[in-house]
């Protein structure tokens, strides 16, 4: 029997909100776990969360991250990154001395800034982003979201853009539109499956409170559910298709997530340069503990 650090935590909740849950699975060097076995207990957590993030610490201040759904291993997952690093630092008096600390994934080497003191949120780089060239047909698209083509707004480009995940970016007319959006699960799945797709973010720029800036939904079909209420990954995919359109100066700006009106996840986007001096997109928020054990595995 294998036994493990087991923690519910929802990252960019408010006191509104229920925010994005994720499971935080703690290894340390005694902890000897296969890829089977983490795919085995994202399965048996389906339902329950979204995904499930194990990290192990490998110096002071460097952590080892792995995500997986209950599908399939994910590159990368914001919220459980959001999660699990906001956790680890709340918890950790040394570690909360810190304002940076390091994180390994699949996509590389990535930076967790440390700003709970300041705005109660941490802070995560993505990586550099990969801008795609291919289209994708209209009413195909319409068809897999189960809405009519036009509340595809003409005002934003439809864009593919990877900043860890492949992420179909789509502009909506109004706020009340992209609320009323209910894809089917089947056909938006196999339409992400053909077009090799990860996740498709829609998006408005009406708002329920004026101080943030976009409303965006997130569907992710590939990975077992069909939404994910709030999530860094295609938010920051969103960040940079803003850059690119010239819609965003860079500067700090919150997101509006989730299909309820009044009650939305807020997730936080700037932009700066890194050592290469290349513009990143770093986004950012807090995370609520909810259920806090251990995980037996026989």
């Amino acid at each position: 029997m294998k036994r493990f650090v087991f923690k519910k935590i929802d990252a960019f909740a408010t006191e509104e909100s229920e925010g994005n849950p994720a499971a935080a699975i703690y290894l340390n060097v005694e902890h000897n776990i296969s890829v089977h076995e983490m795919q085995r207990i994202a399965k048996e957590l389906k339902g329950f969360v979204s995904e499930v993030g194990y990290v192990r610490q490998l110096d002071e201040t460097t952590f080892d991250l792995k995500y997986y759904s209950s599908e399939r291993e994910v590159d990368f997952c914001g919220h459980a990154t959001i999660a699990i690093m906001y956790d680890l630092l709340k918890n950790n008096a040394e570690l909360m001395k810190k304002q940076l600390l390091n994180i390994v994934t699949s996509k590389g080497k990535l930076v967790v800034e440390n700003r709970i003191a300041e705005e109660d949120a941490v802070f995560i780089s993505v990586p550099s982003p990969r801008f795609s060239s291919r289209e994708i047909a209209e009413e195909h698209l319409a068809k897999a979201l189960g809405i009519s083509p036009g509340v595809i707004s003409a005002a934003y480009p439809t864009s593919i853009v990877n900043a860890g995940l492949e992420t179909l970016i789509v502009p909506i007319n109004t706020l009340q539109a992209l609320l009323e959006i209910a894809p089917q699960f089947e056909a938006s799945k196999q339409f992400c499956q053909e077009n090799s797709i990860d996740i498709i973010t829609v998006f408005t720029d009406e708002v329920t409170d004026k101080v943030n800036a976009y409303r965006t939904r997130v569907f992710a079909p590939t990975f077992g559910y069909l939404e994910d209420p709030a999530t860094g990954s295609g938010n920051a995919a969103f960040g940079h298709y803003l850059l690119k359109n010239k819609r965003w100066n860079g500067k700090p700006i919150s997101l509006e997530q989730n299909g309820d009106y009044a009650n939305p996840n807020i997730v936080k986007l700037l932009a700066k340069h890194n050592e290469r001096n290349e513009v990143q997109v770093v986004f950012g928020g807090g995370a609520i503990m909810r259920i806090t054990g251990e995980y037996f595995l026989a």
